[in-house]
This record gives structure tokens, C-alpha cells and sequence, in this order.
């Protein structure tokens, strides 16, 4: 099978994923500027989570367009990867209405490391599927990345349950890593072209 029909799914359940995540907020009765503070926890909580589903998909376009052919497993990651992609808004949802309890930021870390370690599963399946590729071997080799961001969230779990607030700063950081693009992945479409 090829990944056109992998990448157009991914596409739309994402698309629903973000559209939950904004219709999540209620818009205040008061017509006051001042009445959008209380809504602050909610619209930071609802920027982190956009940014990560845009660092989710953006990965996962790069990598599906280097790839040639998917299988079932590939097909059962990606499922694996949505599932965790799409309790996102939940999680959101719960730091954002909870002002960044500790037990929200917990799962909220567990949400973004379940979706790390389904995408770091992706990549591997993808690898060995396409072991002969020298595109998806050079993506893949000596990336450690993925293991780093996992360990991340790890740690930041881990903090959160003592420290909410810096917790939350890990979960910050791992976000800055992802946020610019793998050059590895530039530097294949360059010489694809």
C-alpha cells in the first residue's frame, strides 16, 4: 500500500483533534477584556497542545513523504500513534480548567510520552520496512531524538509529581527541541530533487 491514503487519515483525525481542542473553550458571559484572564491556563494549555500536534504532524508528513510503501504494521502504529495524539485535548482540557494541578500535568506528560514512544514506533517500523531506502536509513540512523524527548517527558513526570511548575517548564523544553525542523530531512529532499 502507499502512504497517500496513511498520510490524507492521519491528516483529518488530527483536523478533529485541533477542533476539539478549540472548541473546548467557553467564552466568557462579560464583554470585558478583563473577563478573558480567568480563561489564561486554558489558551496556555490549549498553545502548548497545538504546538505539539503541529510538531506531530509536520514529523509525520516528512517522514511518509520519504517512505514508499507502508504495511500492517506501519498501519497499526499509526493508529497507535492517533490514539495518543487524540487524548491531547483531555489532557489540555484538564491542565487548562485545573490552573496546572499536578495530577493534570502528570498525565498530561503521559499523554505526550505515549504519543513519543507511538511515533518513535512508527519511525522503527518504517525503518525496517524500508531497510533498503537509503532516505528512511539516513532519517533513521544516529537519530536519537526521539529516545532524548522520551527521556524528557520521563523526567519531567517524574519532577512534576514534586514540582508542578517545573515540570511543566520539561514538558517546555522537549517542545523547543522538536520545534525546528530535522535538517536531516531537509538535506534528503534537497537531493531527492
Amino acid at each position: 500500500m502507499r502512504t497517500e491514503r496513511l498520510e490524507t487519515f492521519t491528516d483529518g483525525v488530527l483536523a478533529i483533534v485541533i477542533t476539539i481542542m478549540v472548541l473546548n473553550f467557553q467564552a466568557p458571559s462579560e464583554v470585558e477584556f478583563v473577563s478573558l484572564l480567568p480563561l489564561l491556563p486554558n489558551f496556555f494549555s490549549y498553545i502548548l497542545s497545538f504546538v505539539y500536534l503541529g510538531i506531530f504532524w509536520s514529523n509525520h508528513h516528512h517522514l511518509l513523504r520519504i517512505s514508499k510503501r507502508v504495511n500492517g504494521k506501519i498501519l497499526w502504529a499509526n493508529l497507535h500513534l492517533l490514539f495518543w495524539l487524540s487524548l491531547i485535548p483531555f489532557g489540555a482540557s484538564w491542565i487548562g480548567e485545573s490552573g496546572f494541578a499536578r495530577n493534570a500535568l502528570i498525565l498530561y506528560g503521559i499523554i505526550l510520552l505515549g504519543s513519543s514512544f507511538s511515533f518513535w514506533l512508527l519511525v522503527n517500523y518504517l525503518a525496517k520496512t524500508h531497510a533498503g531506502d537509503d532516505a528512511i536509513v539516513k532519517l533513521h540512523d544516529g537519530d536519537n531524538k526521539g529516545k532524548y524527548s522520551m527521556l524528557l517527558f520521563v523526567v519531567g513526570i517524574g519532577v512534576t509529581y514534586f514540582f508542578p511548575i517545573l515540570g511543566c517548564i520539561v514538558y517546555l523544553v522537549n517542545t523547543a527541541i522538536w520545534f525546528f525542523p530535522n535538517r536531516k530531512v531537509e538535506k534528503i529532499y534537497n537531493e531527492e530533487e
